[in-house]
């Protein structure tokens, strides 16, 4: 396997990452202006991106998913929940579903709670062994931190979801697995996100006092330290859903 981490707009964290042997790539959650370099490390890689997937529909930035997947003729992907609201045609993940990408196999889950439509992404390498090696956890759990909960207008149902999602998608997951989230310190996704750009379940379940608390103790902690809203939250939201 292949793996890079992008740093880059509103302290967002993008990856490209795939199989060599078989020469293929996912693209996960590219922000918009970023779509060259994706293309120049496939091709330095000698690989084809195949799967363009965002995490979620974003509100903090512009997302580049749409362009770079006509720019290199590979479909756009969303979770179905997306479809409610998304304007235009892209293909949809259900949960539990497996993209092949040769030795490396992603598997979607649904982590509604800071967006009814996210989704993190537990990957494997068959050369490594069949247990899962990292998740990609967009904006459901960062390091040190875990995702706001407002953005939908309902923040104390989707705060619920949110920690359904972590307890019973994440934190269920081995300690040794890797966490690679969508943002680090300086992003208004989260409070109190950590500068680095990494960490595994273990260390987040030891660390991180939301995830610890009880439902209703979750519950009451997030809604009462609500981040204010992205800048231009509405028109990002408006162009990253539009036709």
């Amino acid at each position: 396997m292949f793996f890079k981490q992008l740093p880059t707009k509103e302290a967002s964290l993008s990856y490209f990452f795939g199989c060599a042997g078989h020469g293929l790539a996912a693209a996960v959650d590219v922000v918009a202006g970023d779509e060259d370099w994706f293309i120049e490390q496939a091709e330095q890689a000698n690989v084809r991106i195949t799967h363009v997937i965002d995490t979620h529909v974003h509100a903090d930035h512009f997302s580049g998913g749409r362009k770079l997947a006509k720019r290199i003729g590979a479909p756009y992907y969303l979770h179905e929940a997306a479809k409610d609201f998304v304007k235009f045609e892209h293909t949809s993940l259900a949960d539990g579903q497996v993209l092949d990408l040769g030795n490396v196999k992603v598997k979607v889950m649904h982590t509604p709670g800071h967006t009814m439509d996210s989704m993190c992404l537990l990957v494997s390498d068959a050369r490594r062994g069949p247990e899962p090696w990292f998740v990609i956890t967009g904006d459901t759990l960062f390091v040190g931190a875990v995702g706001r909960p407002d953005l939908a207008g309902r923040e104390q149902e989707m705060a619920g979801l949110l920690h359904d999602s972590l307890h019973e998608k994440i934190l269920i997951l081995p300690n040794e697995v890797e966490i690679f989230p969508g943002h680090q310190a300086g992003s208004a996704c989260g409070v109190g996100l950590s500068g680095k750009p990494s960490s595994t379940v273990g260390f987040e379940k030891r660390w991180t006092p939301a995830l610890s608390m009880d439902r209703d103790a979750f519950v009451h902690e997030l809604t009462a330290n609500i981040p204010p809203r992205p800048a231009n939250m509405d028109q990002i939201v408006a162009t990253n859903i539009a036709a």
